[in-house]
Parts: structure tokens; C-alpha cells; sequence
């Protein structure tokens, strides 16, 4: 029987088998010390040389990050974990190489392309694996939300036929004889799940965007969790957003303790009403800071920093010029759409809108773009035969993980970020 160490305070005076990795050891006179890790925790194991001669003298030779197996009493103990291990038997079931390519317990990290070179390694430290349980918790808070809330989970194609959003930031795979792409996002097909009369879906899934950017925020890969809900407008959906943000939240600052202890964060706090500033007002705001703007000209990165450095919260900007969102985005009248971005600060965590549902809106609306509606024909048949009016949003998991963390470099919340420089491990 397998006892993880998270487990071993409770089993004072009993013998237990754990397994796990050898982080550190040290010889102290007739002792030697080994600092056990495995997912839940981290232990420490004695064995005194009197005991078992042998073996004393193979841990002392023992690599660090070699796997074991360890069995022996749990026993109270003046270290700083409280209680050790008095070992009777180890069993190597593999020995790392030394030295290691990276360290795991050094005060000093490594740089962060060092740490990606070697991110099995990398992803042994407490921090890094706090990190992705939390992210756990993140994405198990969502789709619980979802299910409890009625919604169907659906998983859509990722090799498509033609762009989600029209653009060239696609990747081009070779699909047999024909050229096809990876997908942006379910867009389409979600939509199109409306009109087959599912009412409400959620996807959490990958999606590939080819913007050649380099920054902190942004990876060509990440999940996407995607929503779409019949006989919704935007504002219904917001207050979805709204909801799965604060639920999320909520979950880590209530189960994941001892993670965010690890990492020295504070949850974060959303206890607020997010505000709706519609664009219009939010380009007035950047006026009056000094920022030059003409009325349907995107918001530039250093307007998003001058007016989010007084806006350290979540907040919607609402009424976006229609010439600035995509085809599928309902028009709130000639000039503004029902699209909305949300907002942490300065960052976009994400964008949604009311859709159309008028199939002449929408064949117009592509012509507008300059795409071809004979490209995007088995989209729009499902317009022509009851498309209900819709509403929906995508987020991406690893930006929401890196707010909700206070994370520096998106690529932190990534297992294996792929960027423009970054295709292995």
C-alpha cells in the first residue's frame, strides 16, 4: 500500500511505504538525512548507520532526484516538517544522472529558457506545481459551473477548412490533397450548435493563432474555453463571465491553501460589481490623459496601460466600433457592435459578443471583411433555417491562471508554452 506524505501526520507510530523523489541528503555524524518529495508534500527521512550498514553507505552515494521507495515508521520528530520517516528499507527504483541540468531546490533559479529547456525538471519544484494545481482548479471550477448551469459540453474540429475569424493568422497543414488549418476557435461550430437547438455549450479545448508576437501574454497554442447561449444578448453573457471568474477565484482561495502559501500570493480579490465602460467612454478617458485617439481606432497597448493603471480590476469595455470585431459580432446600430472585451488593468483577458443570427446580415457582414461567403457555405446554411438570436465568449485558461496568480509571463501557466521561438519539449 502506497501513503502519500501529505498523509504522514496522521499516522504517527505506523509503519508506511512512500514514494517519491530524493530532493536533498546530508550525512550528519552516524545519520544521514533525505528530504523525500512526491505531489502532496515533502518528508523527511533518517536512517541511522548502526541500523543497516550497507545501505547507509548506498544513500550517501545516492543522486539527487533518484526515485525510491521507502518503507519505515513514522515517528514525531524537531525537524521543520515535525514528524520523519525512520527508514527500514529503500528501494532505488531509478537514479537520476549528476549533475542535474537544472537545479531544484538551488536559491538561485535558473533563467527562464533554461527552466523551459528542462521543464520536467523545472515542473518538480512546489512552486511550478502549484502553479498547475491551482490552474486544476481553475478549469474543474468552470466546467462544474457549466454543467451545473445546464450546458452541454461539445468538442469541435481543430483541422478546418477555412479561418474562424478571417485573417492570415492560421497555420496551414497539408490535409491530404487539399490545404486546411488549424482552428482559431470553435466559433463557427458553436454557433452552428445554436441552431441544432443544443441552447447552451461549452468547449475546453486547444486553439492555435499564428500572430507572430513575442511577448509575456501572448502563446500560438493555449486552451480555450468557449461558451455559446441561445436567446442571450451580450449583457447575458457578461454576467456568465462574471460569474465563472468570481467562482473560479472563490475555488482557489478556498482549496488551494497550501498552494498559494507555496507561492507567497494573496487570492485575489473579485468581491465587486466588473464595470461596463463602453468604448466611447473609454476613449475619453484616455483623452484625458493626454492620449491622442480618433473616434473607431483600436485602443493601442500604451492607452490600455495609461487608463488600466487606474482601473486594478476586472472591467468590460463595451460598444466596440463594428469595423473593429469580427463578422459574426451583432451590430448595436450603424457604427458600434454588441461586442465587449474584458479587462484586468491593462491586460484583455477576453472578448465576446452578441452574434448575428440573420443570415443577410452575416453573408453582408463577411463582404464588408473582404472573405468570401462561398468559403464559410456550410456556416451559413445553418442561418437560413431557424438560427436563434446568441450570445457568446472565449477565455483563455493559461491568461486567466496568469491573473488570477499574478503571474509575470503567461508562459508560467503553460505546461510546454509553444511561441514563435519554442517547439520542444
Amino acid at each position: 500500500m502506497r501513503n502519500y506524505i501529505s498523509e504522514l501526520r496522521g499516522l504517527v507510530g505506523k509503519d508506511v511505504n512512500i514514494y517519491g523523489w530524493v530532493q536533498n541528503s546530508r550525512v550528519v555524524g552516524s545519520l544521514i538525512f533525505l528530504e523525500i518529495r512526491d505531489v502532496s508534500g515533502i518528508t523527511q527521512a533518517v536512517l541511522f548507520k548502526k541500523s543497516n550498514q550497507e545501505l547507509f553507505e548506498k544513500l550517501k552515494k545516492l543522486n539527487r532526484e533518484s526515485v525510491v521507495r521507502i518503507n519505515g515508521k513514522v515517528v514525531e520528530s524537531q525537524s521543520k516538517y515535525g514528524i520523519e520517516v525512520q527508514i527500514s528499507e529503500v528501494e532505488i527504483l531509478n537514479e537520476s544522472m549528476a549533475p542535474l541540468p537544472l537545479g531544484i531546490i538551488d536559491p538561485v533559479e535558473a533563467d527562464l529558457e533554461t527552466r523551459l529547456e528542462n521543464r520536467f525538471l523545472d515542473l518538480r519544484k512546489p512552486s511550478k506545481l502549484s502553479i498547475f494545481k491551482i490552474q486544476s482548479t481553475i478549469s474543474n471550477s468552470i466546467r462544474n459551473y457549466f454543467i451545473e448551469n445546464g450546458f452541454i459540453e461539445i468538442h469541435t474540429p481543430k483541422i478546418v477548412a477555412a479561418a474562424t475569424e478571417g485573417g492570415t493568422e492560421l497555420f496551414p497543414v497539408q490535409y491530404f490533397e487539399r490545404k486546411a488549418f488549424l482552428s482559431q476557435s470553435p466559433q463557427l461550430y458553436k454557433e452552428i450548435m445554436m441552431s441544432a437547438g443544443f441552447d447552451k455549450v461549452f468547449e475546453i479545448a486547444p486553439a492555435f493563432r499564428a500572430e507572430e508576437h513575442n511577448t509575456t501574454r501572448h502563446l500560438n497554442e493555449f486552451t480555450s474555453i468557449d461558451i455559446e447561449v441561445s436567446f442571450h444578448d451580450d449583457e447575458g453573457v457578461m454576467k456568465i463571465l462574471e460569474d465563472v471568474i468570481k467562482v473560479s477565484a472563490d475555488n482557489v482561495r478556498d482549496k488551494n491553501k497550501k498552494e498559494l502559501e507555496i507561492l507567497n500570493k494573496e487570492p485575489l480579490n473579485t468581491n465587486y460589481s466588473f464595470k461596463r465602460i463602453t468604448y466611447s467612454e473609454y476613449i475619453n478617458m484616455a483623452r484625458s490623459k493626454g492620449f491622442e485617439i480618433k473616434d473607431g481606432e483600436d485602443l493601442s497597448t500604451p492607452i490600455l496601460k495609461g487608463v488600466g493603471a487606474d482601473l486594478k480590476e476586472f472591467y468590460f469595455i463595451t460598444r466596440w466600433p463594428r469595423d473593429l470585431k469580427p463578422f459574426y459580432v451583432q451590430p448595436y446600430d450603424e457604427k458600434y457592435s454588441r461586442g465587449f472585451d474584458l479587462q484586468y488593468g491593462e491586460l484583455e483577458i477576453t472578448s465576446g459578443a452578441q452574434r448575428v443570427h440573420n443570415p443577410e446580415v452575416l453573408i453582408e457582414n463577411l463582404k464588408k471583411k473582404g472573405l468570401n461567403p462561398e468559403s464559410f457555405s456550410f456556416y451559413i446554411k445553418a442561418f437560413q433555417y431557424g438560427m436563434p438570436p446568441h450570445a457568446g465568449w472565449a477565455i483563455g485558461l493559461e491568461r486567466l491562471t496568469m491573473v488570477l496568480l499574478d503571474l509575470n509571463n503567461i508562459r508560467e501557466a503553460t505546461l510546454f508554452p509553444r511561441d514563435r521561438t519554442r517547439l520542444t519539449p
